[in-house]
């Protein structure tokens, strides 16, 4: 009895000190995220005399950042361009890895193998070796940049090797070609079976890869800078550079562009969170 107690003082402690490293650990994580909302609520002066103050010890909170950031990044124009860039990107790439993850899967042959191997290898190739040639080529040579289209078609390109590779190892370990077979008895074509039977069971890793991949789409800022030079088609994390000057920049309105542009994709993750889980802890326990 007095080991099973001692051993019970331990483990208490254990993970207390589990809990406390994770709050320690949570803290710092979001410490910038919250020092970046307390601000856009300050004064420029407010900011630049003492930005790590808190809201309740400084005078002049004001959501004028906001409307002035709003104004000034066009945000209304900037987030359609956004969200055509992102769901048109999205879409065409979950639909298109499905697909050929599911081919690559079913037909276990060796230029299924060498595809897929090809694939995964180009994963370790950085984004920044190859922009310049890419700029060069679309650029000089076809002269098909400033397009949303272009820009689409290289988000889709670049994102497809991680979603196939993620699309492979769901369909491989959690749905059975039973399934397919008795689609295949009843009648159904392989384009029947895909988007019947298949297609529905990939329901959590869909959700998983919509959310990274829009994530990923929606805050980036080095490929639509390359792409888009346009006003009219400048997305909002490239319209918030216009917050910044050539010697000084205005905090506050920074800090409130930058909120307005996480808050939608905030939204997207907190609707499919439920789904983000499953598809992450899919195959886990069968």
């Amino acid at each position: 009895m007095k080991q099973t107690t001692v051993g019970g003082n331990k483990r208490k402690a254990a993970n207390f000190l589990a809990m406390l490293g994770l709050i320690i650990i949570f803290v710092a994580y979001m410490f910038p995220f919250l020092m970046v909302v307390i601000n856009s609520l300050k004064q420029k002066r407010d900011i630049i005399k003492s930005p790590f103050s808190w809201l309740f010890t400084i005078k002049g909170l004001s959501f004028d950042n906001f409307v002035k950031a709003f104004n000034q990044m066009d945000f209304l124009n900037a987030f359609k361009n956004s969200l055509i860039v992102t769901v048109s990107s999205t879409v065409l790439v979950t639909l298109l890895a499905a697909m050929l993850a599911y081919y690559i899967v079913r037909n276990n042959n060796v230029i299924s193998k060498i595809m897929f191997a090809l694939m995964v290898a180009s994963m370790i190739i950085p984004f920044q070796a190859i922009m310049i040639p890419l700029v060069s080529i679309y650029g000089g040579t076809l002269n098909i940049l400033n397009h949303r289209a272009t820009l689409i078609f290289m988000h889709t390109g670049f994102s497809m090797a991680m979603s196939v590779f993620m699309f492979h190892g769901f369909i491989k370990g959690n749905v059975p070609i039973a399934l397919e077979e008795a689609a295949y008895i009843d009648g159904c074509t392989n384009s029947q079976t895909f988007f019947k039977i298949v297609l529905p069971l990939l329901k959590p890793i869909i959700s998983t890869m919509v959310i990274l991949n829009s994530l990923a789409f929606w805050n980036d800022f080095l490929l639509p800078s390359l792409v888009l030079t346009d006003k009219k088609l400048l997305t909002l994390p490239l319209s918030t550079y216009s917050f910044y000057g050539t010697y000084s920049a205005d905090y506050g309105t920074i800090m409130a562009g930058l909120l307005l542009c996480v808050i939608p994709i905030l939204i997207l993750y907190i609707v499919l969170q439920k789904q983000i889980i499953g598809g992450v802890v899919a195959g886990a326990v069968k």
